[in-house]
């Protein structure tokens, strides 16, 4: 087997093995060693083929990791695996031009940083799809990134890339560089015993507590989910926490989309509905008692009101939204998800898109309908004064994201979503895992409600203490200690993406422009 190859697919391998939920996560920082070596190895003239190395492992290792989308459409996993693979092979393509006319410490440096500028367009685009973002491997080993609350996802990103140049940089040339070696491994060492120092020094505040009941009600999405009418599903959700309340219960938090009766409920009206009075005579008999959960709204316009988001139906134009309530206040507090799963919930580049094809999103969970959303994080206040985030699924992904919901007072923070369209594959467990490091960058305690689960309790640590196992029905009451307090990078964001943007565009155009130079040698010289 070509030596190049061999390196490509051992990446692929090591970059897999590696990944959350499989447990190792340690093996991640020699994972890119096989890609630099390749990088800095081959020559120019097999550009062709070294591109094809490179893809080939992001290729397998993107499939590797998320080939569960398969279970709900099997075009949204080849998009998503081929769109990605190919992004992260411009990535190293474009470093290894920055190699050639640089230098080596250049395009290492450009390749850090342009990696995270990669990271930085798959938050904010169209196309959004960061679950392999690279600090993202470390959700199953919370006790080494509590520094989370400083840097962000992009910490354990950039954390990443610097160990792997650094054992690239000790055994290059096929030779052992004892120091460097030792640099490495140090590289690794200090930052989890900073992490275990935060850990030990961490005290979250002493504040009001919260009693949340969390149920799972494990319905089928393939089978009952738009069987049974939402005033059944209301029934049945009463049914299943009725054990679980208490003189003292604060809050009830049911999953993402659990009412979708037909093409759901006018938002103007939403709070006139037979459900909503239903849910509100159910509710009576504690006082302080609410709901959160996840309902399908819609809202009309004529053509001259209609909206960017709208979708043209007969003579009318229709907004779809993928919705969160808070029951028992006035006026009635509603948001609608704002992270949209791409060809699921919505039409990229709809305006472009949508007049050339029609609408070709994929049916995949009673709609084919593009989803509008809410521009601004919201934020639920309860009767008892705390102040609670609804988010609601793939949104949970987006640390940035996540932390508006905090700079808007949120005290703690509620996910509701649905995983069962994944089935027994390792989506719903990286999705839970990813969400504990929502906690720590938050430093706010997490309840989560997943219909067929994992539903969970997560502290301020990114721990899980308490959950319901996948599959099964059940409910479980929690309580929480909200927080008031802003941490680092909830106040600054993704800066180390943002000031990594500005490196990497400034070594690009450095590179781009000393290629013109020495093109114009080359023709002055031809030219005599």
């Amino acid at each position: 087997m070509n030596s190049n190859l061999s390196k490509s697919i051992l990446s692929a391998l090591l970059l897999t093995i590696a990944w959350p939920t499989n447990g190792l996560s340690l093996i991640i920082f020699i994972a890119f060693v096989p890609l630099l070596q390749i990088l800095y190895h081959q020559p120019e003239k097999k550009s062709k083929r070294t591109t094809a190395h490179f893809f080939l492992s992001f290729f397998l290792w993107n499939l590797g990791i998320s080939w569960w989308i398969w279970n709900a459409s099997a075009f949204g996993m080849f998009f998503a695996v081929l769109v990605n693979s190919s992004l992260m092979t411009v990535v190293f393509m474009l470093s290894r031009m920055v190699i050639r006319k640089l230098s080596i410490q250049a395009g290492l440096l450009f390749l850090t940083t342009f990696w995270m500028s990669f990271e930085l367009l798959h938050l904010h685009w169209d196309f959004s799809w960061p679950w392999l973002q690279l600090g993202n491997v470390f959700s199953e080993t919370t006790s080494w990134i509590q520094w989370y609350e400083y840097t962000g996802v992009f910490g354990g990103s950039l954390w990443v890339i610097l160990v792997n140049i650094l054992f690239f940089k000790a055994i290059r040339a096929n030779t052992f560089r004892l120091r460097k070696m030792a640099i490495a491994v140090l590289t690794i060492a200090i930052p989890v015993c900073i992490s275990l120092l935060i850990y030990a020094n961490h005290h979250p505040q002493n504040n009001k507590a919260v009693e949340v009941v969390i149920a799972q009600p494990n319905i089928d999405p393939y089978e009952e989910k738009f069987v049974a009418s939402d005033l059944e599903q209301a029934k049945a959700l009463f049914t299943l926490i009725k054990p679980e309340l208490t003189p003292t219960t604060d809050l009830i938090l049911a999953p993402e989309t659990y009412f979708t009766e037909g093409f759901g409920y006018s938002l103007p009206s939403l709070s006139s509905s037979y459900l909503y009075q239903s849910i509100s005579e159910e509710m009576s008999q504690i006082e302080s008692i609410q709901l959160l959960t996840g309902i399908q709204l819609f809202q009309v316009y004529s053509k001259a009101d209609k909206t960017p988001t709208s979708n043209k139906m007969g003579n009318q134009w229709v907004d779809f939204y993928n919705s969160a309530f808070l029951s028992g206040t006035n006026p009635l507090q509603v948001y609608h998800k704002s992270k949209l799963v791409v060809g699921i919930e919505t039409l990229p580049y709809k305006q472009i898109i949508e007049p050339l094809f029609g609408n070709i999103m994929l049916d995949l969970g009673g709609t084919v309908r593009s989803r509008a959303v809410d521009t601004d994080r919201k934020v639920f206040q309860l009767k008892n004064g705390s102040k609670v985030a609804p988010i609601i699924c793939y949104e949970s992904v987006y640390g940035s994201f996540v932390g508006g919901y905090v700079r808007n007072g949120a005290e703690f923070l509620a996910v509701m979503t649905n995983d069962a369209w994944w089935g027994t594959t390792p989506g719903h467990r990286q999705l839970l895992s990813y969400t504990k490091l929502r906690a720590i960058e938050t430093r706010l305690p997490i309840v989560r409600s997943a219909n067929s689960g994992i539903s969970a309790i997560i502290n301020s640590y990114g721990e899980v203490i308490k959950q319901i196992p996948y599959l099964k029905r059940d409910a479980m009451s929690v309580t929480i200690v909200p927080q008031n307090q802003l941490t680092f990078y909830v106040k600054y964001g993704d800066y180390i993406a943002r000031l990594s943007l500005f490196v990497s565009v400034f070594l690009l155009l450095i590179s781009i422009k000393r290629k013109k130079l020495i093109l114009g040698s080359y023709k002055k010289i031809d030219l005599t």
